[in-house]
């Protein structure tokens, strides 16, 4: 993404935080997720209630920051959030429940965590049907503040628990590559077999061995 004119940006920012005002809501939960697609590690939820003010200048999709600038963001959004909430669905149980059972349970125990009652539940991507508050916004990490928030902080949390698990689980490059499927880490899952945070639902057209 190319570097946007002061201006631009301060309208883009005005833009992320003008979809919660219009809502109407005191307090709005934006709920956002990463690694659903990943092949190794945790489905991670995460739910902020951010405030209006004070402006959080730069949030944005967290797929179009760089680490470093996602973390000083992450740091940023816990400091003035009114709540945060993060669930990890661990890969046992995503292969047991499946994919999209774990992305409910997820998101739902998510917010119960933020300890707060929403006016308003910002979700992103298509209807989850779990709360009766909810409001699905396709693309809404790029659109809405508490969005944008969750999922920085989301993918913050997980990257962190993926360079961790590079260290326990050597050989497949999960710091790299946080557990999806590169060429490298399928070459690997060949060569190695699966490890124990391999999801092995997900893993049937790599290599059907038993976990060590």
């Amino acid at each position: 993404m190319g570097r946007l004119s002061p201006q631009a940006e301060e309208q883009r920012i005005f833009g992320l935080y003008e979809q919660q005002r219009l809502a109407g809501a005191a307090c709005v939960i934006g709920v956002d997720e990463v690694g659903r697609g990943a092949v190794a590690g945790p489905l991670t939820v995460a739910a902020v209630a951010l405030p209006l003010e004070p402006v959080i200048l730069g949030l944005d999709d967290s797929k179009r920051l760089t680490p470093r600038r996602r973390e000083e963001l992450a740091a940023i959004i816990k400091s003035v959030a009114l709540a945060v909430g993060i669930v990890h669905i661990e890969a046992t149980a995503i292969d047991r429940k499946g994919i999209a059972a774990s992305l409910r349970k997820a998101m739902l125990d998510a917010i119960a965590a933020c300890q707060v009652e929403p006016d308003l539940i910002l979700i992103d991507g298509n209807p989850m049907h779990i709360h009766e508050k909810e409001r699905c916004i396709v693309k809404g990490d790029s659109k809405v503040a508490c969005i944008a928030a969750a999922s920085i902080v989301a993918k913050v949390t997980r990257d962190a628990l993926m360079v961790a698990a590079d260290g326990e689980f050597c050989g497949y490059g999960f710091a790299s590559n946080k557990g999806y499927a590169s060429a490298a880490h399928i070459q690997a899952i060949k060569e190695r077999g699966l490890c124990a945070i391999h999801r092995t639902s997900f893993c049937g057209n790599f290599l059907q061995q038993q976990l060590f």
